[in-house]
């Protein structure tokens, strides 16, 4: 089963929670993801937290794992953690991205801790897709007309192909240093981007209407 972890992030779109959650999911809110669950009819499996910015009364039926108030990582990890114990390898992240953007890039290195660990992660938040990959091909389908971004994470250059997209590219380095990679678009409904050295963030943006 996929493991859905619902954030709180104010950028929290709650019909996207509404969409992408299914009854099959093993469904963890961290701290106030739990009142964006609520509000888009989701029921949590489970709730991890400090609970120092939930504003609303806990549910008496739910598993509840309390957490120090003193502490410098963040609820996500700590149910990414938990989840992985417990034996789930697929995630998707909801409510991660947007607000604070230390906490942005703190749900980015979950991410990467997922990626390097040969877990399956994703973000998702208002139409904008997040993932980080290692060496390897990747396929897209589904999404010609999106437009999405690559970088090198994590290192200080990446090489990639691409097939199916605008701009297509043959084992081309992209650098830490300079904006290239960003605003291709899959011009296939069977893309591929294939990671030939090196460490990538890959953005996909399912709102077309992007600059």
């Amino acid at each position: 089963m996929r493991c859905v972890i619902i954030s709180g992030s104010p950028d929290a779109n709650i019909n996207e929670i509404k969409s992408l959650c299914t009854e099959n999911d093993f469904i963890v809110c961290a701290d106030s993801g739990y009142s964006f669950a609520k509000q888009a009819g989701v029921t949590p499996d489970l709730i991890i937290g400090d609970f120092d910015s939930l504003k609303e009364e806990l549910p008496k039926d739910t598993e509840i794992v309390k957490l120090n108030t003193h502490k410098d990582d963040t609820d996500t990890d700590h149910c990414v953690m938990e989840c992985i114990r417990r034996g789930y390898r697929d995630f998707l992240l909801l409510g991660s991205i947007g607000g604070r953007t230390d906490h942005t890039f703190a749900n980015i290195a979950i991410l990467a801790f997922l990626s390097e660990y040969h877990y399956k992660g994703e973000a998702r938040n208002n139409g904008e897709e997040i993932r980080i990959v290692n060496k390897g091909s990747y396929k897209f389908n589904g999404r010609k007309g999106l437009t999405f971004s690559v970088f090198p994470y994590g290192c200080e250059s990446v090489n990639v192909t691409y097939k199916g997209a605008e701009y297509p590219l043959d084992s081309y380095t992209l650098t830490y240093n300079v904006s290239r990679g960003i605003s291709n678009m899959f011009t296939e409904d069977e893309a591929e981007i294939q990671i030939n050295s090196g460490r990538a963030i890959v953005f996909v943006y399912h709102n077309r209407e992007v600059v």
